[in-house]
């Protein structure tokens, strides 16, 4: 492979060029097509922005030891909205944290958050829907003396605008926190009454960020109208490998709005894990330093310039330890993403 062609895959999303100048309007290795909204999502926070893409140099043409510090370092990206920055991994707990008031079932959840917040974990998302989940993630917390990058994710889930309200009220007491920092519409259900209440609390302080999700690829159309008239700044929807209708439509709309993206369903509740199980790593698996298919998996969603962060949802310690690997290392480039894609989908 060519010095170039090295350069241009090993380049992080976010860093310098080799020769130290920044590249502002692009993420390095990406072909204008894919990339020409992302001077776009920060029009209130350019300085910062530019200042950020500095940080790290290119890995290529820097050596072993730089290799190495770099795949130590990890992966964040802005919320374009701010500018505040996310780990690109963070988890989800439907199903796995609804575990109720089983004592060691949530004693395990507490070692599983652990290994989250060791690994660099940052966005945990949960909903009303999920049963015991938000009682048990604010359990977990409670049990943990730290948790420097906690970004609570949570939803309002009800077809009455005022039983929304008293949701957020539970919500807080079962997280066990003063405020949230985001708030979504869960699936788009009473969306403009929920959004009017959030945005309410939002100017009041009490919440950081409003968002809107969907899920299983539904409802599109409706979540592209809704993004490009509400000034929401999340959206939330499903996308990995296989699931990439978002490419088409939501993404670049997302990008050109300045919407942060977290990715729902990145392992199909374990599909897609369970496609690939037993199968050896392909071939381009180190360039991206991905040890695992759920790295893999992970690296493909989080390499696409317009999302934020992936959400997997895991109930053993080491599955999460494997899943926060993704958020370390180099990330794949347009033309690796491509060949994963094929390469994928013909498993």
């Amino acid at each position: 492979m060519a010095t170039a062609d090295r350069e241009k895959r090993y380049i992080h999303p976010g860093s310098s060029t080799p020769g130290g100048r920044a590249a502002p309007t692009a993420w390095v290795g990406f072909p204008a097509s894919e990339t020409r909204a992302v001077s776009a999502l920060y029009p209130m926070h350019r300085r910062r922005f530019l200042a950020s893409l500095s940080a790290a140099a290119a890995v290529a043409v820097a050596g072993p030891r730089r290799l190495l510090a770099d795949r130590a370092a990890l992966l964040t990206r802005p919320i374009p909205g701010t500018g505040e920055r996310i780990p690109v991994i963070g988890m989800g707990t439907w199903i796995t944290f609804n575990v109720g008031r089983d004592a060691e079932l949530r004693a395990q959840r507490v070692e599983v958050l652990r290994a989250f917040f060791e690994g660099g974990g940052g966005m945990i998302d949960s909903s009303p829907m999920y049963g015991s989940s938000e009682e048990v993630v604010g359990y977990c917390l409670s049990r943990l003396s730290q948790h420097p990058n906690l970004f609570s994710a949570t939803k309002v889930w009800t077809p009455f605008t005022a039983h929304g309200k008293a949701q957020m009220d539970d919500s807080e007491r079962r997280w066990g926190l003063a405020r949230l920092d985001l708030q979504q519409v869960h699936n788009l259900l009473n969306w403009e009454s929920h959004l009017e209440t959030l945005f309410a609390a939002k100017d009041a302080g009490r919440v950081r960020y409003v968002g809107i999700t969907t899920s299983h690829g539904m409802r599109h159309d409706q979540l592209a109208s809704i993004m490009e008239s509400r000034p929401v700044d999340f959206v939330q929807l499903t996308y990995n490998a296989l699931d990439r209708e978002a490419e088409t439509r939501l993404l670049p709309l997302a990008a050109e709005r300045g919407i942060a993206v977290i990715a729902n369903r990145p392992f199909r509740r374990g599909s897609l894990p369970d496609r690939v199980a037993g199968r050896p790593l392909p071939d381009w698996a180190p360039a991206i330093g991905a040890t695992s298919w759920a790295q893999v998996l992970l690296k493909f969603i989080v390499s696409h310039p317009a999302v934020t962060c992936a959400i997997p949802a895991t109930s053993r310690v080491d599955h999460m330890r494997e899943n926060m690997g993704a958020a370390r290392g180099p990330l794949p480039d347009a033309d690796l993403r491509r060949r994963m894609a094929a390469d994928l989908a013909d498993i």
